[in-house]
């Protein structure tokens, strides 16, 4: 022991006087009157421990930056507050495809939420849900309303179907030559067969 361990042990009237450094708790620092602005800080988003310290300098802080930084580190290592995460596209879909009574009270609230921030989205899921109505409970009379639509489709000479055709058969082509060569041997092979 060197001769500073023996002289406090000595000094020391009761064992608490003998915990110093980290487990003494109750030491005033330079950087008390500074936490409260701190802590409000950090709670409004500011974690740059580098900018938190220029900011108390103007306002009197003598101390460190280091004191500021081992301060924060400490907030850094507490758990963060829990923010819910924005549901996915493939989560709001289910949900615009689910009847609204098989939604849980919380998927409800959520949808909801998405709903009020896109209004396009909004009258997406009024068009599926009268459609999906129309089709579950056979609500037949409603289709005069979209019957021109289908009648068009239906007898009109202009389709997409000979251009489908051809875009899947070059497709398939392409599959059948993938990795080997070329767009030249793919020309090759697409133009000998039309």
């Amino acid at each position: 022991m060197t001769h500073r361990t023996v002289k406090s042990l000595a000094d020391a009237e009761k064992p608490e006087d003998l915990f110093r450094g980290q487990w003494q708790h109750n030491r005033t620092s330079v950087l008390d009157e500074y936490k409260p602005y701190l802590d409000e800080r950090w709670d409004e988003g500011c974690t740059n421990a580098w900018k938190l310290w220029e900011e108390i300098v103007p306002l009197g802080y003598r101390g460190s930056y280091s004191r500021v930084s081992s301060y924060l580190r400490g907030k850094r290592t507490s758990p963060r507050p829990v923010t819910a995460q924005p549901p996915t596209p493939r989560v709001v879909t289910r949900w615009i495809l689910s009847r609204p009574e098989t939604l849980t009270e919380i998927e409800q609230l959520r949808l909801k939420a998405v709903l009020a921030n896109c209004p396009e989205l909004d009258a997406l899921t009024g068009h599926v849900r009268s459609f999906a109505q129309m089709l579950t409970e056979r609500q037949g009379e409603r289709l005069p309303q979209w019957l021109d639509a289908v009648i068009a489709g239906l007898t009109l000479p202009w389709n997409s179907g000979v251009v489908e055709g051809h875009v899947n058969r070059i497709k398939m082509l392409k599959r059948q030559v993938f990795g080997r060569a070329g767009f030249s041997l793919l020309r090759k092979r697409v133009l000998p067969a039309t």
